[in-house]
């Protein structure tokens, strides 16, 4: 039985915790397990390697910051293999190049495009545990690259498709999927199962469990996906293919306070005009969500999206860098927004849910921007001071109407 964990940061956060996951491996080694486990940089050590490149120079080469990034990674394996092994268990510890994990070049953001396994498998037929870096690959260059924030995830999930293992578990600080992020929401119920369609709505929208480009890739190769409490023996949340009912439930509330609205005013109103903004925005790789256009009385547009706030400053550079192509007057944006999202893959068939939600914002006073509806989510904007208000009163109002599963 193969099986693939993965270890985030705060799981492995000081010696306590890396002696906590260490035991945690070696329980499943004790049952005969192979095992790969990857590994995050430990605590907020990549937020403290990003702070110190931003001390250095506040815009520099994204291909040095991968450089500098993956070592938080790097570190993570080296010493889970020592303490594997002061424990009398031989482990490996591998980086991308050495796990055979291929990318794009898109530095910072970058996509695995292959994974050749033949040094992993030879390390598991030498009964080595084998520890992996997450989050990098490596380019056609050779050149160190990241997957972006929370790659890690998707570096476990990948692992698991190409070696086709039985079973990938995502240890956490949470022990499991909630119906909303219990530390804003106190009601919040742990989710025994959820699909990989609801997962990925969840990710998207802003739940932190998992990066929504893992859940994809377990729902394109069917990996058996399991998120759980790497701090306890509680049972987790099982990832899978939607189960068969005509039940009313939604799988969670979930809420987005890192987003910017940018608004690019007086654009001229001629063929072509969306096709301008999308591909500028895709030349940098930039994800966009809640899509809207006003006609003004000038005979032009303004086209308004919003962005995740990470993406902002590439978002007005490259905006600016094309004005004459697109055309506007005016670039502006609103960061005192927040997206407040309602999942649930009933909606389609069920207009009671978003009914449901709209009277809970009503009945706590809190007013909507604007709306942004799919078969499978409701997505409202609203203040940013109004957030953790709205998100309480519209899952208190789904969990008395008893439409949350558990």
């Amino acid at each position: 039985m193969l099986v693939i964990q993965k270890y985030g940061g705060s799981s492995l956060a000081d010696i306590k915790c890396m002696e906590n996951a260490a035991k945690r491996i070696i329980s499943y080694a004790q049952k005969g397990c192979k095992l790969v486990v990857v590994l995050s940089a430990q605590g907020s050590h990549t937020d403290e390697l990003l702070n110190l490149a931003k001390s250095y120079n506040h815009e520099g080469s994204k291909r040095e910051l991968d450089m500098l990034l993956a070592c938080g990674e790097q570190q993570s394996i080296a010493l889970m293999s020592l303490m594997l092994a002061r424990f009398g268990y031989a482990a490996k510890s591998l980086n991308a190049f050495q796990a055979g994990i291929t990318t794009n070049s898109n530095y910072t953001t970058s996509r695995i495009k292959n994974i050749n396994t033949a040094r992993i498998l030879s390390e598991l037929e030498q009964n080595n545990i084998v520890i992996v870096a997450g989050f990098q690959g490596i380019n056609h260059l050779n050149d160190i690259t990241t997957l972006g924030r929370g790659g890690s995830d998707t570096t476990a999930v990948a692992l698991s498709a190409a070696l086709n293992a039985t079973l990938c578990e995502i240890y956490t600080d949470v022990d499991g999927v909630y119906s909303a992020d219990p530390r804003i929401v106190k009601n919040a119920k742990k989710l025994k199962e959820i699909s990989y369609f609801e997962m990925l709505e969840m990710a998207a929208l802003g739940a932190k469990v998992l990066q929504k480009r893992s859940v994809g890739l377990a729902k394109k190769y069917g990996v058996k996906l399991i998120v759980s409490s790497s701090f306890n023996n509680c049972s987790g949340t099982t990832i899978k293919e939607e189960c068969l009912t005509e039940d009313v439930f939604i799988s969670g509330v979930a809420l987005d306070i890192d987003i910017i609205r940018i608004n690019i005013c007086d654009i001229i109103d001629a063929p072509g005009a969306w096709f301008k903004v999308f591909s500028v925005m895709n030349s940098a790789n930039i994800s966009i969500d809640f899509i809207q256009q006003t006609k003004t009385d000038k005979a032009t547009l303004d086209i308004s999206f919003t962005i995740g706030q990470n993406d902002f400053d590439a978002a007005k550079d490259v905006i600016q860098k094309n004005k004459c192509r697109l055309g506007y007057q005016v670039l502006k944006h609103n960061n005192e927004l927040a997206k407040l999202s309602v999942v649930s893959s009933g909606m389609a068939t069920h207009p009671g849910v978003p009914s449901i939600m709209f009277e809970a914002l009503f009945d706590a006073g809190v007013t909507t921007d604007s709306v942004c509806t799919s078969e499978i989510r409701t997505s409202v904007l609203i203040n940013r001071h109004d957030a953790k208000r709205a998100a309480n009163a519209v899952h208190n109002k789904f969990l008395s109407k008893d439409y949350i599963k558990t």
